[in-house]
């Protein structure tokens, strides 16, 4: 069974998960043939090799056209989005997952409800090209099964839509839940919701690197640069029994 381990040294976002896996190997001319059958325009997806600390990786970003205004959408516009595509329903369904979890912790501590919520960032292109590019990316990789490590949050505070939030944000935080986190006091946010989101929904199980035979490693850059290299590393391979 091929098996992917997320190792979240430093943090994790959704950008992070796509780079990873397009630097583990997955083709990005795959991936967008894979994402076109979302039917969404007005955004290109690039891939471009960095350096953080010394230590390479590559860097996933989404480029948005600025006639595109759609940046605030409730669940059912972006369950209608995944819904109506041609993307397997294997991945149709763990998508919706993952934004459905994003809603139930946005309405939480917000005091409304999962169909009141606007996603804001969540809700935007390049969230969605992450969450659905991250399920599809494992999928063409034929992972079949997905670990993790404890999750590093990060510390202090962070300037966003609602003003000063505490690190993990509040959706981040909420998220986390039953799960192993901790933070070494590095400044800065370095888990954000989407990544949350993603490893939290898809991950069977959060710990030390299983027992695998070592096939693929990718590296994927964040866009900040806190004081260790802002990488998210994918060990993917065979599981061992």
């Amino acid at each position: 069974m091929k098996i992917a381990y997320f190792d979240c040294f430093a943090g994790a976002s959704g950008d992070m998960i796509l780079g990873s896996l397009l630097d583990a190997g997955l083709p990005l001319e795959k991936l967008k043939e894979t994402l076109a059958k979302l039917q969404l325009d007005h955004y290109d997806l690039k891939v471009k090799k960095v350096l953080k600390k010394g230590l390479g990786g590559s860097q996933a970003y989404v480029i948005i056209n600025e006639t595109d205004q759609s940046h605030h959408r409730h669940l059912a516009d972006i369950e209608a989005i995944i819904t109506q595509s041609d993307l397997a329903d294997s991945i149709q369904q763990k998508c919706i997952a993952i934004f459905t979890r994003l809603a139930e912790a946005e309405a939480k501590i917000h005091q409304t409800t999962i169909d009141r919520i606007h996603f804001h960032e969540v809700g935007a292109m390049d969230a969605i090209i992450d969450i659905v590019g991250a399920v599809a990316g494992t999928t063409l990789l034929g992972v079949q099964k997905i670990f993790c490590s404890p999750l590093h949050t990060g510390s202090g505070t962070i300037e966003c839509a609602h003003g000063t939030l505490p690190v993990p944000a509040p959706a981040t935080a909420e998220l986390l839940k039953g799960k192993p986190v901790y933070s070494s006091g590095i400044e800065g946010e370095l888990l954000t919701p989407t990544g949350a989101a993603i490893l939290t929904t898809l991950a069977s199980n959060f710990g030390p690197l299983p027992a695998m035979s070592v096939e693929q490693i990718g590296y994927g850059a964040g866009t900040s640069d806190p004081s260790i290299p802002n990488l998210l590393r994918v060990i993917i391979g065979e599981a061992v029994c």
